[in-house]
């Protein structure tokens, strides 16, 4: 996918985009209202500051108080939706607030309707990146966590059952081609087996080579 359609992509997908904004009444949070309902997004508005986030909502524009309250209650790596911080002053206690909610964008007063389209698709854009990494760390993890558990089965199996490693590894596959399932969800039952067996006292057996076939 093109970088231009990637950005259309984003743009058309704001008219559809739920918003909950998170600040308290004045002509602040009116601006950002009208200027969000001119994009096209579906506006719901949330004061006093909740303490969850909004259910349903696809961004949060949530206020960033210098006095702390509220400020740290939320966290982008603890929150589904895009989170954008509405900060009130450019203070190093006002800093030090926004770098704990790790927001995908931020807008600081006096608010200004052109800075407001731009704010959302970056910070959208921000937010589908870091799912994206976050998906390619969570297969990786799992990727090495199967290998381990694999490896292990293959010591269990050349203790227990006097294979070699290919041939371990062989048997564990045949199993898992038998069961329809994968090798790592065999061996993950052969090991959780060996260590039933070993609180049971049974694990020092030696019997002989098991059928791979």
């Amino acid at each position: 996918m093109s970088m231009d359609h990637s950005l259309r992509r984003l743009y058309e997908d704001l008219r559809s985009v739920a918003v909950a904004v998170v600040y308290p009444p004045g002509e602040d949070r009116d601006l950002l209202v009208e200027q969000l309902k001119r994009i096209g997004c579906r506006i719901h508005l949330r004061w006093p500051f909740p303490e969850y986030p909004p259910a349903g909502a696809d961004v949060v524009f949530f206020q960033v108080s210098q006095c702390g309250r509220n400020s740290a209650a939320w966290t982008a790596s603890e929150v589904e939706a895009t989170l954008i911080a509405l900060s009130e002053y450019e203070t190093p206690t006002t800093l030090k607030q926004l770098l704990k909610t790790n927001a995908h964008g931020v807008l600081t007063r006096p608010f200004r309707s052109a800075g407001i389209l731009s704010t959302l698709v970056l910070a959208r854009s921000a937010r589908m990146f870091q799912q994206r990494q976050q998906n390619k760390i969570d297969k990786l993890e799992s990727t090495i966590k199967s290998r381990r558990v694999i490896e292990k089965a293959i010591r269990v199996l050349m203790d227990h059952q006097r294979l070699d490693e290919r041939e371990a590894y062989e048997h564990m596959r045949g199993r898992a081609t038998r069961l329809r399932v994968s090798v790592a969800e065999v061996a993950a039952m052969i090991v959780d087996a060996s260590e039933a067996m070993e609180k049971l006292g049974l694990g020092g057996s030696r019997p002989g080579p098991a059928n791979t076939g």
